[in-house]
């Protein structure tokens, strides 16, 4: 026997409405953007907002929104560059080569030295997770 489709709909818990999630990643971001780049404090701030964002999507806590449909083909495409600048920046920084063959990150620390600047890094940074957390 076939079960019915449940197609009621869940009322959108507080936190997953734009007038909340927005203000708290605005002064999640704001938070992080104090720390100075790289500091212990800010791994820290990192590491533990990383870790409450992976704990909400990994419960069940954070209602999901439909998964998007299969990539092309082009998408491969794209994929190249990305794993070749993993590759490029992940060895750099194993190697610890320096300033002879610095990795972005070192090239990226004289744009984040201002608070507002590393404010809105860390503002895009969380809400693309948190778009990564709703899927």
């Amino acid at each position: 026997m076939e079960q019915p489709h449940d197609l009621t709909v869940e009322a959108p818990r507080a936190w997953d409405r734009p007038a909340v999630s927005v203000p708290v990643l605005v002064c999640l971001s704001l938070v992080g953007g104090r720390f100075a780049s790289f500091s212990t404090e800010a791994n820290l701030y990192t590491l533990g907002t990383g870790g409450v964002l992976i704990w909400l999507g990994l419960s069940n806590r954070v209602p999901r929104r439909p998964a998007p449909r299969r990539l092309g083909s082009g998408a491969a495409w794209w994929a190249l560059p990305v794993v070749v600048f993993g590759v490029f920046e992940g060895a750099t920084f194993v190697l610890a080569v320096g300033d002879d063959f610095p990795t972005f990150s070192r090239l990226a620390d004289p744009l984040l030295e201002d608070q507002l600047t590393r404010s809105a890094v860390w503002f895009a940074w969380l809400a693309a997770f948190w778009g990564l957390v709703r899927r």
